[in-house]
């Protein structure tokens, strides 16, 4: 048996990260999953998820602040639409997650939490939560 989930988000910012994991772990409460596999994916090319610390904030703009240097806006990008960083910085942090779930939550490090990470926004987004 499997169990799964769209959450739809609206990000507010060009580029953000959105901490996803109480939304994530709700999904696993409501369908009273004690022990499984999550997956996290997102249906986007401009939009990723990763999983990194949570507890500190300055930790999320100094990845975006890096990601931003090394994938400049602009850069003689030859993709008509104009959002080239945004792929390739989708490329970097990856489409989708697997976790595991024990005792009816993820089994995430102590720090660490789930980020929804927003290249191309503001923009209606959708994240695809599969429990298996």
């Amino acid at each position: 048996m499997s169990i799964q989930e769209v959450l739809e988000i609206r990000t507010e910012e060009r580029e953000q990260f959105i901490d996803i994991t109480s939304q994530i772990n709700r999904i696993i409460r409501a369908g009273e999953v004690k022990n499984s596999l999550c997956n996290v994916y997102v249906p986007h090319t401009t939009a990723g998820v990763t999983i990194n610390e949570g507890a500190d904030p300055s930790v999320v703009f100094d990845i975006l602040t890096y990601l931003r240097q090394l994938v400049p806006e602009s850069n003689n990008y030859t993709h008509m639409e104009g959002n080239s960083h945004a792929h390739i910085k989708t490329l970097l942090t990856g489409s989708e997650k697997t976790i595991p779930v024990q005792n009816g939550s993820l089994q995430l490090g102590t720090w660490q939490k789930v980020f929804f990470c927003e290249f191309d926004g503001p923009r209606r987004r959708k994240i695809i939560v599969t429990l298996v």
